[in-house]
């Protein structure tokens, strides 16, 4: 039998209110369970029952129900249930304990608990919907451990919340200050930091069960942390003092600690409970985002940023060449020795830096390169092991404060120490919670660091008492000078992280502010992404440096418009791209996949060998270029630039017709037929409506096409008279002015293009096609504002349209919808650098332009849509595009091209000349 959840639902908000002796039968009842059953429950006949307290009820493989008094502590007798044995002696599942004030609830199956006020239990029936044969599902992803501690921390917050003032700032940063401090507690009482179990039992042992005192204890503890063993006296409980000195600034502010309840003291017991040590610091910031948005607590994998896509920055940005100079540097003490100065003396800078993942993965990948330079060293020894280090290397190390020197030692080589500092990375981040969790994630990917170097060589510097956390400030990045935040003056420094994306409609009135400050003095920037403000600021900082720098950003920015806003500027700083992914999907590994479509470019005003990855049968290549163009393709740094007309008097490309009618001027085909039914005389004014969803998918729509109509006309037929009068209307209430200037002519759409024969050519179209599909239409069909329109076009122009150089340029300077392409007048169809021709290669583009649109007959059956779908294209068709496409591409250049990325080079190369022969003859 199919199972109502909504009934479920509202029966339990019924069942709540009713006498508390009828719950547990109503409850069983709505979750299925046979009415034979509960009569037997209920006149306590047969066996069913294997409870014995008085009221309760237990169903073998099924739920145990317990009532207790008012007033009796739920959760003591809940825990009583747990460890009684009869759960596991009758195999039952649940566990439904209440006070008919609070429920209690444990899914044994799960490990999965409820802890809720009983009125409100009907919001949680999903938690026994396995009684009712719904199982919940848990699909397995990377991060299964860090969810849960996550949800656990993220129902702590919210408890806190409500308990204590969060209005100010100082509120809110003391709420972040402790979450992150029990962060840390609980992972250190698992990784070796704390004893076993330290921090959850002390807490457990010595605060109330309604934690009415679990403030005072917890404040108390955490000055104890602050403190130095021989600092803390005689008045230090046992308890406290068994707790090592933490120090390294987490636990340096002596802020007042929340006031909790039963129900947030338990929360931190349950997360005691976890494996801390499998939670992956890699991903720890990330995740713990989601703790302080309760809205984004439902998906909380969308914050995690997979190790492979950071790489993707990393590896480019910096780790290749030091690898490669480890490489070189192999059997040779002296270069090794430089190489380890190299690293210990760089610094790495994130000024956007969230919480932390790409400065920890950084500062994770030092330390291997770190260990593998160690490796190298000691495969030296029997060949002038014991051999001081290079003097002036030496010195150097020694002098630095805190820098741990290499230490030879007689007889066993050289005890290894590292000296890859957490002062050695920086950041910026503006959100206070994410600022918190990114120093406590670097302190926790130190200690990982430190076990994964004691494995390989046998010691580690202890992690307590905790260094210094890393220089990273509470600010926001936009408004900050960053050379203040990392001085790029006396070190090498690698820039790189992933800023917010926002585009224009996504922005709140103080990023725009900040925006219009960063770009101050520049032509344009409001269609620019927000993301595009942290790859100026980089480009100034850069300037003048050898240092390097790598955002995740966006393929917008090197895409339609927003080219000529922002890459020229830079590139006058003499910034170049020094390497570039081309778009791929940035992609999430956990649950709440949070796809968008990147790029990531590498700026340096001192650039090395530069690199171009590019996806090509679901593999990255890499491969060298002369240069990288702000379209990311091999090529000079030439930006297109919007025109007012095409290039060599070509036909212009106009958009359609939008109406501004309130959709009255507009008819699905049944309105059309009705129409004319009840007044035939209406059909001389209806006309074929073209969108490009009519046009690509075959779709039906019609209008009224009033144009020429006299109003005598119109009034003489009611039905389209009071369809004209609701245009008035609509127009007459619309915000817009130029709308309501239109109610002076409520028969007409706002645009009256009207060509007797032209080339329709839909403004977006998908990216998986070869080709985007333009057709002829004449002036039987009026044409919508979702389609351009090219009045008079011949086939050649259709020809050159249909074209794969046509669709190349697209690709290239046209702006996008999420992933598909738009089509612009402005900035693809006029920028286009037509070709020159003879008239008779003229006439052979439009023969095969034709044989194009005869090749489409044979296929009539199918949309265009599936026509140019790459998986169902027809081959005839393929083979007459194909047969264009060298054709087309003869009027270029008498050679073929090779692919995409030479025809795109070669189209910019034309591009320019045609710009620099306009400007030599004065004109546009």
């Amino acid at each position: 039998m199919a199972i109502n959840q909504a009934k479920i639902m509202e029966g339990l908000e019924e069942a709540v209110t009713g006498p508390d002796e009828e719950f547990i039968y109503r409850f069983l009842d709505l979750y299925g369970f046979p009415k034979a059953t509960l009569t037997q429950l209920r006149n306590g006949t047969g066996n069913r029952n294997v409870a014995t307290e008085p009221g309760a009820v237990a169903l073998k493989k099924k739920v145990y129900f317990l009532p207790v008094p008012r007033g009796e502590d739920v959760h003591a007798a809940h825990e009583a249930l747990l460890r009684s044995g009869r759960l596991e002696q009758h195999g039952i599942r649940f566990t439904l304990v209440t006070d008919f004030q609070s429920v209690a609830g444990y899914d044994l199956h799960l490990d999965d608990s409820l802890d809720e006020a009983y009125t409100n239990l009907h919001r949680n029936y999903g938690f026994y919907l396995p009684l009712a044969g719904v199982e919940r599902v848990r699909m397995h992803t990377e991060a299964v451990a860090d969810e849960k501690a996550a949800d656990r921390m993220g129902r702590l917050c919210d408890m806190l919340r409500d308990r204590n003032p969060t209005e100010t700032e100082e509120d809110i940063h003391r709420l972040n200050v402790f979450m992150a401090r029990v962060l840390f507690c609980l992972f250190a009482e698992d990784t070796g930091i704390f004893r076993q179990h330290q921090f959850t039992e002390t807490f457990l042992s010595h605060t109330q069960e309604d934690a009415s005192d679990a403030h005072v204890f917890l404040r108390e503890f955490f000055r104890v942390l602050n403190r130095p063993p021989e600092e803390r006296g005689d008045d230090v409980p046992a308890h406290l003092d068994a707790f090592p000195y933490v120090n390294g600034g987490l636990f340096r502010e002596d802020l007042p600690v929340p006031e909790m309840g039963a129900r947030a003291r338990r929360l931190i017991r349950d997360a005691g409970k976890l494996d801390w040590s499998a939670i992956n610091p890699d991903i720890f910031g990330s995740m713990f985002q989601a703790v302080i948005d309760p809205a984004q607590r439902g998906s909380l994998g969308q914050h995690y940023t997979s190790v492979s896509n950071i790489m993707k920055v990393l590896r480019p940005l910096f780790l290749d060449d030091l690898y490669a100079e480890l490489a070189k540097a192999k059997g040779n003490r002296k270069r090794l020795n430089r190489l380890l100065e190299r690293i210990h003396s760089l610094k790495v800078f994130d000024p956007a830096c969230g919480s932390g993942a790409f400065l920890i993965i950084a500062y994770k990948e030092l330390r291997r390169l770190e260990m593998a330079i160690f490796e190298a060293m000691d495969g030296l020894n029997g060949k002038g092991a014991g051999e001081p280090l290079v003097p002036d290397v030496q010195s150097e190390m020694f002098d630095r404060p805190g820098q741990q020197p290499l230490m030879p030692q007689q007889g066993q080589g050289e005890i290894f120490m590292s000296g890859i500092r957490l002062e050695q990375f920086y950041g910026i981040e503006i959100d206070d919670f994410a600022h918190e969790i990114a120093l406590l994630s670097l302190w926790l990917a130190e200690h990982q660091m430190h076990a994964e170097f004691e494995a390989k060589f046998g010691h580690a510097e202890p992690m307590l008492p905790l260094k210094s956390s890393g220089n990273i400030v509470l600010a926001n990045a936009l408004r900050v000078n960053w050379r203040k935040v990392c001085d790029p003056s006396d070190a090498e420094v690698v820039v790189m992280g992933n800023p917010p994306f926002l585009g224009a409609n996504g922005r709140s009135d103080s990023q725009n502010e900040d925006m219009a400050k960063v770009f101050s003095g520049f032509r344009t920037y409001k269609y620019l992404d927000l993301v595009a403000s942290w790859f100026w600021k980089a480009a100034q900082y850069l300037q003048g440096t050898t240092n390097h720098a790598a955002f995740v950003s966006t393929n917008s920015i090197c895409q339609g418009i927003q080219v000529d806003m922002l890459w020229p500027p830079i590139l006058d700083l003499g910034v170049e791209i020094e390497f570039a992914y081309q778009t791929f999907p940035w992609s999430n590994q956990a649950k709440g996949n949070a796809g968008v479509h990147v790029i990531i470019v590498g700026l340096s005003a001192d650039p090395g060998p530069k690199r171009l990855f590019q996806r090509v049968d679901g593999e990255w290549r890499v491969s060298e270029a002369r240069n990288i163009s702000p379209y990311l393709v091999e090529g000079g740094d030439t930006v297109v630039r919007g025109r007012s007309k095409p290039f060599r008097n070509a036909a212009p490309l106009v958009y359609g017709n939008k109406p501004t009618d309130g959709g009255h001027l507009l008819l699905s085909p049944p309105e059309k037929e009705e129409l004319v039914r009840k007044e035939p005389e209406a059909a001389r004014w209806i006309r074929r409506l073209m969108g490009a969803e009519e046009f690509l998918n075959g779709k039906e729509r019609w209008c009224l096409w009033l144009k020429d109509a006299a109003n005598e006309e119109i009034n003489a037929m009611p039905l389209i008279r009071d369809r004209v009068e609701k245009v008035r209307e609509t127009r007459l209430s619309s915000p817009d002015p130029g709308a309501r200037a239109l109610a002076d002519r409520p028969h007409q759409f706002r645009d009256l293009n009207f060509p007797g024969q032209y080339i329709i050519v839909p403004r977006v179209t998908s990216e998986r096609r070869e080709y985007a599909p333009v057709g002829f239409l004449d002036n039987s069909v009026i044409a919508t504002d979702a389609v351009n329109i090219i009045p008079g076009a011949t086939f050649y122009e259709f020809g050159i349209l249909s074209s794969r150089m046509h669709m190349d340029w697209l690709r290239l300077v046209g702006g996008r919808l999420k992933s598909d392409y738009r089509y612009s007048a402005k900035l693809v169809y006029n920028t286009f650098p037509w070709p020159e021709h003879t008239p008779a290669q003229r006439a052979e583009i439009e023969r095969l332009a034709e044989q194009v649109l005869l090749t489409r007959e044979e296929t009539y059956e199918l949309p265009l849509a599936e026509m140019y779908d790459p998986d169902k294209m027809p081959d005839g068709l393929r083979r007459a595009h194909r047969e264009l496409d060298e054709a087309v591409e003869r009027l270029f250049r008498d050679r073929p091209f090779r692919d995409m990325a030479e025809r795109e080079e070669y189209l910019l190369a034309r591009y320019a000349e045609l710009v620099e022969e306009e400007q030599r003859k004065g004109g546009r």
